[in-house]
């Protein structure tokens, strides 16, 4: 009986890479664009190794997996993956960290770049038929007088850090992970997360959402925050408390943020972000690039196609 390669869903147009590596095995392919619970477990019965995105990969749809199976998740995290039931069940679980490192910085890099300096006000200001820049605006903080903290220091917190530190920007981090040597090894002055919050006039999340990590920055943490500092988010977006942020940005309390994620996507129709102001938003899409997706596909391929051969996986995290 031959081997099943499945994908649940997927967002890329294409699965070239992923039809490839079945096809190098003689594995059986098919794809999905599983949204529930019951729909991917159903896609996935009997699969030896499986692609997924989004689609919930709970204990249920895991134990309707072939015994030994992989599942590969395109991207960095997890969390729609029960780590703790695919270990009881045997399910080997990797995900692709290494990809779109570049492009989510140069997200946020942007992002911040144009909260910092104020080009939305500008733009309002002209429309709405303004041209002296004292209307248009309430002050201007120099990026060489900005303090960037971010909160975790891996890979893309980095890449981000240098693009800001171009600028003149200070840069402080907290990263309980990270050593001190290594901290300033990359050009970052660690420091507490209270300490990070506290002083950044850009405050930049770089951590995967956990039960620790879930609403790091809630109301509180927003009020301890420099009056009129910009909060950016390109990595989960349970890491905010949406609620606090819109009201943090109708206050003046932040002079403004960038998401490119949220708690539930797409953006819920009475979300209070959608009116909220001086909000930078896209759809979960600073990975995007057309180099980016395809190596994203490419490993995660690979990752499948050393699964169905019973291969050490390279990114493994179970």
């Amino acid at each position: 009986m031959s081997q099943k390669l499945v994908v649940t869903d997927q967002a890329f147009g294409n699965t070239r890479h992923e039809q490839a590596a079945a096809a190098l095995v003689g594995a059986q392919f098919s794809e999905h664009q599983c949204r529930s619970e019951d729909e991917t477990l159903e896609a996935v019965r009997g699969a030896h190794a499986v692609l997924n995105n989004f689609a919930p990969m709970t204990h249920r749809v895991m134990a309707a997996m072939a015994p030994g199976a992989v599942v590969v998740r395109y991207g960095v995290g997890v969390d729609n993956v029960d780590l703790a039931a695919a270990k009881a069940l045997g399910v080997r679980v990797c995900h692709v960290p290494d990809y779109g490192v570049e492009e989510v910085a140069d997200h946020a890099a942007a992002m911040t770049l144009a909260l910092a300096r104020k080009l939305d006000h500008y733009g309002t200001g002209i429309r709405n038929g303004e041209w002296k820049i004292a209307q248009m605006v309430d002050g201007l903080r120099s990026l060489r007088d900005t303090t960037v903290g971010l909160i975790g220091l891996g890979r893309i917190a980095r890449a981000f850090a240098s693009r800001m530190a171009a600028f003149g920007c200070t840069i402080v981090g907290y990263d309980p992970y990270v050593t001190n040597q290594q901290a300033r090894e990359a050009g970052i002055e660690p420091m507490s997360r209270a300490e990070v919050i506290a002083c950044a006039n850009v405050l930049s999340l770089h951590v995967p959402l956990t039960p620790e990590t879930r609403h790091v920055i809630d109301a509180d943490a927003m009020a301890q925050m420099p009056k009129g500092a910009i909060l950016i988010n390109c990595s989960r977006g349970g890491l905010i408390d949406e609620t606090a942020l819109a009201a943090a940005l109708a206050s003046g309390k932040l002079s403004g943020a960038g998401l490119d994620v949220f708690e539930k996507e797409p953006l819920p129709a009475d979300s209070p972000l959608r009116s909220a102001p001086h909000l930078l938003v896209s759809p979960h899409a600073a990975f995007f690039s057309d180099a980016s997706v395809d190596a994203l596909q490419r490993l995660a391929s690979e990752e499948a196609l050393r699964g169905l051969r019973g291969e050490a996986l390279r990114c493994a995290l179970t």
